[in-house]
């Protein structure tokens, strides 16, 4: 597919994430309050103020989250989608009618563009599996022994869950050194990022439904930051695995990409090195050609980018990961969100997480200026980006941005 060409010049621009083959969905404020959106170049289109005057189909977008856009199901999502394609194009007889309706994006906020109805996340990347099982169990036992036949995952906090330029302040937690007798209170000392991607429930279940069904159900992708401290997962983690090391921030981008848009991009997971049960087998292409990066700047300086690796690394797409939390008969909402995982490729410089790239600190990450990281410090500013690259054209995400702010005062002391 190439370009389609739209009235709205800045649309057109080979590097802009927001031509009209996008048309992402998300949530702005003006300053009159937060309504319903779609990006078109470097503008934002006021998908409310057009509902409330009857020109768009379903009256969905009369809120402040696009639930209920979602709620309406595929047939509605697709309506929706032809006519604004065709309202925007380049020789639309609507480009005055829409004009009242057109703001400069950086003139604007973005929200939260939905309400979390539940976060899961994974652990589906292989090559971050195996380097972090590499780390702490070594390379003959690096992969636990269920991970080629089910896709690992655990349920967190949808109250964590942050919208893009939303400070994230460094936790408190439980600390153990490995020669201490007893663990301290202390802010955590392993600050961390995971690179992933985040797809969007936007269709209801309630019994266990097929891969083909669980990627039907799936509205739309965004960039996904899972912020995690190492050093308080590693003392809680066993027996049950992640808990308030996981629960500070999880940030998302304020745009939700959706299926349509990424379908050109559709790839394969890799080959099986065991079987998948009938239940969780690949039914065509379920992944997304997306390349994505991380930069790091910390305070007052420039960004460096830090890794660079793609969507199309995951062993399971997210449809798998869906399919299979229904197993069950754990029931879907609208609005559910599953974490891919950390995104990890084959080289070094396309690791997904500091733990990584700095072999958990043993092989501190070099930045310019004699800078250097295991882990995260105060006033690093992490960006992440995303698009997949068609024919002159992009289709991106924008940015998934926050800043680490220092440890509060021990909370405790009163």
């Amino acid at each position: 597919m190439s370009l389609r060409r739209s009235f709205v010049e800045s649309a057109n621009a080979p590097d802009t994430d927001f031509p009209l083959n996008n048309l992402p969905f998300g949530v702005f404020d003006d300053g009159r309050g937060p309504r319903c959106c779609t990006a078109i170049g470097e503008s934002v289109l006021d998908l409310g103020a057009m509902d409330e005057r009857s020109m768009l189909p379903g009256g969905h977008f009369r809120s402040d989250a696009i639930n209920d856009f979602m709620a309406g199901g595929p047939g509605l999502w697709e309506r929706v989608r032809n006519t604004l394609t065709g309202l925007l194009a380049e020789a639309s007889p609507s480009e005055s009618l829409l004009a009242p309706f057109l703001h400069p994006r950086d003139a604007v906020r973005m929200r939260m563009p939905f309400q979390v109805a539940e976060y899961t996340d994974f652990y589906s990347s292989r090559h971050h599996a195996t380097n972090v099982g590499t780390m702490f169990r070594g390379p003959e036992t690096a992969l636990p022994p269920n991970w080629l036949s089910i896709p690992i995952g655990y349920n967190g906090r949808a109250s964590s869950v942050v919208v893009s330029g939303t400070d994230v302040r460094r936790p408190w937690g439980q600390l153990k050194a490995p020669d201490a007798d007893l663990p301290v209170f202390a802010p955590c000392k392993r600050f961390d990022i995971e690179l992933e991607m985040g797809a969007i429930v936007g269709t209801p279940s309630d019994r266990p439904v097929t891969v083909a069904e669980a990627d039907a159900m799936i509205f739309g992708y965004v960039l996904l930051n899972d912020w995690s401290a190492r050093d308080i997962q590693a003392w809680e983690y066993q027996p049950l695995g992640p808990f308030q090391a996981k629960a500070t921030a999880t940030t998302i981008s304020p745009w939700i990409v959706t299926k349509a848009a990424l379908e050109p991009f559709r790839c394969d997971t890799p080959a099986r090195e065991k079987e998948l049960l009938p239940h969780l087998r690949d039914c065509g292409p379920m992944l997304y050609d997306i390349d994505l990066s991380v930069t790091l700047a910390p305070e007052g300086k420039k960004a460096t980018t830090i890794t660079r690796t793609n969507y199309n690394m995951m062993y399971y797409s997210a449809a798998q990961q869906l399919a299979h939390h229904t197993t069950s008969g754990c029931g879907m909402r609208v609005g559910d969100l599953l974490g891919s995982g950390t995104i990890s490729g084959t080289q070094k410089d396309s690791r997904g997480s500091l733990l990584e790239l700095s072999w958990s600190g043993k092989e501190p990450l070099e930045l310019p200026g004699g800078i250097t990281r295991s882990f995260l410090e105060d006033g690093d500013t992490l960006t992440l980006r995303g698009a997949a690259k068609g024919e002159g054209y992009r289709v991106g995400f924008g940015e998934c941005a926050g800043q680490i702010l220092p440890a509060l005062d021990d909370p405790y002391k009163r």
